[in-house]
Formats: structure tokens, C-alpha cells, sequence
């Protein structure tokens, strides 16, 4: 048996559909985001601007971040020392649960290593736990998410993307006596939409449905402390299971959940990812604290955030970019092919020193390819004009298509039925 062969098939047939995936060799400079030094194959080195990063409020670049990692590592080392259970629950991580809990006004927190991890250990552990539960998850919930669903062994029924009344229906069929568990994002981040929360609630009321909320593209963005969406409409209070992650909005990594004490002390008690996995180290949860404490109290940066955003779509939109409209600050410009949305982010990074990555199939449906760009504070005006020019440049280079976005593109390229896809959103 030709094992070696059987993997290079495999890889290759991505890259003929042109969805094998390149990682970008970058350095990020402390106080220069989001310039960054970019390496070549060969390893030539030149800068590039960065418009694809998840470190939407520039926090992984903020003094009091560095600081605080900085400081905890020379007091504390730099690892945890074990899993929570055998010596790596240090002082840092105890702070930092408690600041995650008063964030979303909630008993307690529980820190995980991703939010990939956290997703996935929870939904299935509170699942697992519910006597023959049943999960309703929202169609475009990202692939951590479904993964929770699918590892909990539970039965599950999708509802159409943010469809209020498809859910209804699903809920008025299931016995009322069976506890359900409703799944769902705030800010889905390939289409940047946002879930009609407060109607998700109400249906969770109605039918004894317990709720759990992915923040993630939310938290430190959006409400008045940085709670997310929940947290900006008041509804916090009525989100039985808050999650997130510490590697977007707050800079640093990691994820969580936050619920009441029951709920926590059970997925704590139960899930092998959190039971069997080494801590967060006490330099990354110092950080990670300061940077949600900041953004508890500082509105500027938010503030910057959505105005560069706006600026941002408004610029492209002005030059006859296909621009999705959305509510948030995710800006997607849409190909709708996979091999020239490569094309497009080369040549964005041969020509124009400017990195975009290309998002494919799987990550979202075959049709609605598309270059994600994620506007922050530390982008200014200059470099938004500058993306403008040279977007502009590449469209007419390959001669891509200038219709303007529809916002329901992705539910109409969408199968009816099981529409779990394995690994939407990012």
C-alpha cells in the first residue's frame, strides 16, 4: 500500500480546485500593526499591510497588554506547569475567569485553550448531559460548533440561517417535555450578519429551550463594556451560555464560556477537553485580562473600529466593488470563484504588498468565494484609500465581475434540508 501516495492525492486534489491552503510567513512589529514584514519562499523579506486580521481592535499591539505578559512572565515563567487539576490553575487564570464573568454578568467563566476547544467541549458536554436532549443549531454556526454538536451524540435538528419562524416550527414539533438546547451566533463572521437574538429568546422561553450564544466576533467589538452583541441589545441576562474567544476582540488567545455555577462546574467536572488539556499559561491570562479590563472602561477604540469600518465599505462601494452589506465590521467582497478569488489575493500580495486571504469551500458555499476584510482602529484613512487603489487595480487586471453583493447570496447557494456544512465560518 502506497500510504505516502494516498496523502499527496489527497492534497493535490486541493490544489487543483485551487483551495490548498497557504499559510503567509509574517512577522508582526510591536507598534507597527498592521504593517507586518512578509517572507517569501526564498525568504526575501519586504512589508505588507495586513487586512485580514482577527485582531480586530489592535489589542495584541496594546502597551498594557505587552506590559502585563511581560511583567507575569518575569515573575511567573512562562508555562502553566499542568493540566487545571495538577498544578496549572495559577492566579492569573483565577483573575482572569472572574474578570470573563463579570464581563457578561454571569456566576462564573471557565477558560479553554481556543475557542475552537471551548465551543466544542461545551455544546457537547451540556448536551451529553441533558436526558435525551435535543440541539437546534442555526445553519451557519461555525465548524467548532458543529463539531460540539456532532461529538455530543445527540440528535439534532437545523434551523434555516437566522430564521425565527423555521425555528418556531422545528421547536412547536419537539416534545415540550424533552430539554432542547438552541445554539447559535451573534456576528456570523464570512457574511456579518447578526442573529435576531431577543426572538431567540423568546422562543427559548416559550418552549423550555436552553440558549447558548457564540460571541465570538463580538466580544470587546460590541455593548458598552464590550460584552457583544447580548450585552449591547440587553439580553445578557436572558443568554443561559455566553461563549468567546480572547484571540479576536481582546488580542491574546484562548476561549471561554460563561453561565451560571451549575453549568460551569458541570462542563468543568465533565468535559476531556478542559479535564486532560495543559492551562493557559500565566503571562497569556495577564494579558488577557488587561485587555478586557481596558476595553471594560475605554470606548475609543470601538469607536475607531466602526468608524474605519464604515469608511471602509463606503470607500470600496464607491468604486463599484462587489461589497456585501452587512451590520458589523466584516467587509466581504465577493468573487463567487475559487480560483480567481486565489488570484486575486496573489496578486493583492505580489503587487500591491497587501495581504488579504482568499476564503474557499468549505469555509464558506461553492459560489460566494470571497476576499474577508476586517477593518481596524489602527487602519487609517491613507491605508483605506490605499487598499481602494489597488483592489480596484486587480479587478481590472482579471477582469472580476463588479455586480453589486447580494446579502442573501450565501442562504441561496445553500442545499435545503441538512445544511450543516463541516467547517463554516472562521
Amino acid at each position: 500500500m502506497d500510504y505516502r501516495g494516498l496523502f499527496e492525492d489527497a492534497v493535490d486534489t486541493l490544489r487543483a480546485e485551487k483551495r490548498y491552503r497557504v499559510f503567509a510567513d509574517l512577522e508582526r512589529v510591536a507598534g507597527q500593526f498592521p504593517r507586518a514584514i512578509y517572507r517569501d519562499d526564498a525568504d526575501n523579506m519586504r512589508d505588507i499591510t495586513i487586512w485580514c486580521s482577527n485582531d480586530y481592535l489592535g489589542m495584541g499591539q496594546h502597551p498594557k497588554v505587552i506590559g502585563a505578559m511581560q511583567d507575569t512572565a518575569a515573575r511567573l515563567g512562562v508555562g502553566s506547569g499542568g493540566t487545571r487539576n495538577i498544578s496549572g490553575t495559577n492566579r492569573p487564570l483565577v483573575e482572569l475567569e472572574r474578570s470573563l464573568a463579570d464581563l457578561h454578568r454571569k456566576e462564573a467563566a471557565l477558560v479553554f485553550t481556543s475557542g475552537f476547544v471551548s465551543n466544542e467541549a461545551a455544546i457537547s458536554t451540556i448536551a451529553r448531559l441533558l436526558p435525551d436532549g435535543i440541539i437546534f443549531s442555526d445553519q451557519l454556526n461555525h465548524a467548532s460548533m458543529i463539531q460540539g454538536v456532532r461529538q455530543s451524540g445527540m440528535q439534532k435538528v437545523i434551523f434555516r440561517h437566522n430564521d425565527v419562524a423555521h425555528l418556531r416550527d422545528l421547536l412547536a414539533a419537539t416534545d415540550r417535555k424533552r430539554p432542547k438546547l438552541i445554539c447559535f451566533e451573534s456576528v456570523y463572521s464570512m457574511d456579518g450578519d447578526v442573529a435576531p437574538i431577543k426572538e431567540i429568546c423568546d422562543l427559548a422561553e416559550e418552549f423550555g429551550a436552553l440558549t447558548y450564544i457564540d460571541e465570538v466576533h463580538a466580544v470587546g467589538m460590541y455593548g458598552e463594556r464590550g460584552g457583544g452583541i447580548a450585552e449591547r441589545e440587553g439580553l445578557m441576562d436572558r443568554i443561559d451560555i455566553i461563549e468567546g474567544t480572547l484571540a479576536k476582540g481582546f488580542g491574546t488567545m484562548g476561549g471561554y464560556i460563561a453561565a451560571n455555577r451549575a453549568i460551569v462546574d458541570a462542563v468543568r467536572s465533565y468535559a476531556p477537553e478542559f479535564i486532560f488539556t495543559t492551562s493557559l499559561p500565566p503571562a497569556l491570562c495577564a494579558a488577557a485580562r488587561a485587555s478586557i479590563e481596558h476595553l471594560k472602561t475605554s470606548n475609543h477604540e470601538r469607536m475607531l473600529h466602526q468608524r474605519q469600518a464604515r469608511l471602509t465599505k463606503a470607500i470600496l462601494a464607491d468604486a463599484g466593488l462587489p461589497v456585501m452589506e452587512t451590520e458589523t465590521h466584516i467587509v466581504p467582497l465577493i468573487v463567487g470563484d475559487a480560483r480567481a478569488v486565489k488570484a486575486a489575493s496573489d496578486m493583492l500580495l505580489d503587487k500591491h504588498n497587501i495581504y488579504i486571504q482568499p476564503i474557499n469551500y468549505p469555509t464558506v458555499p461553492k459560489g460566494t468565494e470571497r476576499l474577508r476584510i476586517t477593518p481596524t482602529p489602527l487602519h487609517t484613512d491613507e491605508m483605506i484609500f490605499a487598499l481602494r487603489h489597488a483592489l480596484v487595480s486587480v479587478w481590472t487586471s482579471l477582469e472580476l465581475p463588479r455586480e453589486a453583493a447580494d446579502a442573501a447570496i450565501t442562504a441561496s447557494k445553500l442545499t435545503s434540508g441538512d445544511l450543516t456544512l463541516p467547517t463554516i465560518g472562521g
